[in-house]
C-alpha cells in the first residue's frame, strides 16, 4: 500500500480521537498520539516480522473493523464489496437462497429467512447454525466466504448442514438457487380481511403499503374487515421507510423519536393527517425476528393505541445507523442515536411485548428453538432501564387456547397459527359495535426525516 494511504489513516483515527471538550484537550492529544505511536509499531513489526508477506490495506482493513467492533454488533465498514451488497438489499436483486445471516463466535447464525425464497420454504429457522456447505466445514471462515459460496447461478444446487438446538442431529438439506427479487411488500385477502406483509423497510416500502391497501379493497369492492400488518422475521430497514409505513395507518400524534449522544440532540417524527386505513380494526404480527424498524412500526402503533400487537417479544434493537460516505464506494455505518416510541420506551434488548402473547404452535420446533435477539450479541447497547428478559419470557401457567400440537393443526388445515389466531381475532372485533381502534389525542408536529440504515 502507498504510504500516503497509511498516512491518511492515520490522520483520520487522530481527528476521530480528539475529546471534544477543551478541558481535556491537551491530555486527550497526548493519549491519543501515544496510541497512535503504538499501533505504528505493531503496524511495522507485523510487516517485517510476520511469517508470510502481508498486504498493507488488509492491515488497515483490518485495523478499521476492529475499531468499529469495539463499539456495537451495527457499527461497520462498508468496502467498495459491502457498499454493493448494501445497495442490492435494498434495491436490487441476487441469485442465492434468502438467507440473513450473522457470525458468532466463529459460527455462521441465521438471522432469519426472506420468506418466499429457497431458505424459507426449506424450513431454516432464525437461531440455526449453519456448520458445512457443500460437505466443507465453515466454521472459523469469514462470514464474506459463507455468503459468497451461499450465492450463485439460479438453478443450481447447494447442501446445508444445519445444527438446530433441539435436535439430536444435524439437518443435512438440499437447496436450489433461485433470484432473490427484493420484494418488501406482499398482500392478500383472507375471509375478508387485508394482510400486508413487510419483508424489509427498503425503499418506497411506505408508498408499497399504501398501494397494497387500494389494491385490497379493489379486490374486495369494498373496505376488508380489518387489516393484518405482519413483521415476523422482518429485519428491519430505512428510519425514514418506518416512519412513512407507520404514518400510513395514523391519523395524528407522534410515531418515534431519536435522540443522540448530547442531551439536546432530539429529533421527533409524527404523523400527518390522513389514515389510509380508515380506523379499521387492525393487527400487527412480531416474532423474534421482528427488528429495527419493524420494532418502530409496532411500538408506534401499539402507543398509539391504532393496532393490537400480537405474536412473540420482538428482537430488541432500538439504535439507529447512519451512513457516512467516506468516498464513492466506501462508506461508514456508524450507530448514531437510540429511538424510542411515543410514550417514551427504548426498546433495545427488551423489544416490544405484544400485547397478546400468541406461540407459534404450526412450527414443530417452537418450545426447543432457543429465541436469537439483541441481548444475545456481544457489545449491544444497554438499555437505561434494564429489563429482565428472562421474566418477560416466563409463562406463569399454561393458556388453554394454545395447547395444540403442530400434527393437530396441520389436520385442521392451519399452517400459520399465528397468522390464523389473528383473522379470527380480527373478525371477532369486527363483530363488536365501534370497532375502530381509537388513536390518542396528540398535536402533529412538522418534522424533516433523516435517512438511516438499520
Amino acid at each position: 500500500m502507498k504510504s500516503n494511504f497509511f498516512r491518511g489513516a492515520i490522520a483520520l483515527g487522530a481527528l476521530a480521537l480528539i475529546p471534544a471538550t477543551t478541558a481535556a484537550l491537551a491530555d486527550g492529544e497526548a493519549s491519543s498520539y501515544k496510541a497512535l505511536d503504538e499501533f505504528m509499531d505493531v503496524f511495522q513489526k507485523v510487516r517485517s516480522d510476520y511469517v508470510e508477506k502481508v498486504d498493507d490495506e488488509k492491515l488497515i482493513k483490518g485495523a478499521i473493523d476492529g475499531m468499529l467492533a469495539s463499539l456495537d454488533p451495527h457499527s461497520s465498514f462498508l468496502d467498495a464489496r459491502d457498499f454493493q451488497n448494501l445497495r442490492t438489499q435494498t434495491e436490487g436483486s441476487y441469485g442465492g437462497l434468502g438467507l440473513s445471516v450473522t457470525q458468532e463466535d466463529g459460527a455462521v447464525k441465521v438471522i432469519a429467512p426472506t420468506q418466499d425464497t429457497p431458505a424459507w420454504r426449506a424450513g431454516i429457522k432464525a437461531g440455526d447454525y449453519i456448520t458445512h456447505l457443500d460437505g466443507q466445514l465453515i466454521y472459523g471462515g469469514t462470514l464474506d466466504e459463507a455468503v459468497d459460496k451461499m450465492r450463485g447461478a439460479p438453478g443450481t444446487q447447494i447442501k446445508l448442514t444445519i445444527v438446530r438446538t433441539g435436535r439430536d442431529k444435524p439437518i443435512e438439506l438440499t437447496l436450489t438457487r433461485e433470484i432473490i427479487q427484493i420484494k418488501p411488500v406482499k398482500w392478500e385477502v383472507k375471509d375478508g380481511i387485508g394482510v400486508i406483509n413487510i419483508v424489509s423497510f427498503s425503499a418506497n416500502t411506505g408508498a408499497d403499503v399504501r398501494q397494497a391497501i387500494r389494491s385490497i379493497d379493489k379486490s374486495l369492492g369494498r373496505k376488508p374487515t380489518g387489516y393484518i400488518l405482519d413483521l415476523r422475521s422482518n429485519p428491519g430497514g430505512l428510519l425514514d421507510e418506518a416512519v412513512s409505513v407507520s404514518d400510513t395507518f395514523l391519523e395524528r400524534g407522534e410515531i418515534v423519536s431519536q435522540r443522540g449522544r448530547n442531551k439536546g440532540d432530539v429529533e421527533r417524527y409524527y404523523a400527518k393527517p390522513g389514515d389510509d386505513a380508515k380506523g379499521l380494526p387492525m393487527i400487527v404480527l412480531v416474532d423474534a425476528g421482528s427488528a429495527s424498524a419493524s420494532e418502530i412500526v409496532a411500538g408506534a402503533l401499539q402507543d398509539q393505541h391504532r393496532a393490537l400487537v400480537m405474536g412473540e417479544r420482538s428482537f430488541g434493537k432500538g439504535s439507529v445507523q447512519t451512513m457516512l460516505p467516506l468516498s464513492n464506494t466506501t462508506a461508514l455505518k456508524l450507530t448514531t442515536a437510540r429511538y424510542y416510541t411515543p410514550s417514551g420506551r427504548s426498546v433495545q434488548e427488551g423489544g416490544i411485548e405484544p400485547d397478546v402473547k400468541v406461540p407459534q404452535l404450526s412450527d414443530p420446533d417452537y418450545k426447543n428453538r432457543p429465541k436469537f435477539r439483541e441481548s444475545d450479541l456481544r457489545r449491544h447497547l444497554i438499555n437505561e432501564i434494564k429489563t429482565d428478559n428472562a421474566a418477560l419470557e416466563e409463562d406463569s401457567k399454561d393458556d388453554p387456547r394454545f395447547a395444540a400440537t403442530a400434527e393437530e393443526l396441520k389436520k385442521k388445515g392451519i399452517e400459520d397459527f399465528q397468522l390464523d389466531y389473528a383473522l379470527k381475532t380480527i373478525s371477532r372485533l369486527a363483530a363488536r359495535p365501534g370497532a375502530a381502534v381509537a388513536q390518542t389525542e396528540s398535536k402533529p408536529q412538522p418534522a424533516a426525516r433523516k435517512p438511516a440504515t438499520r
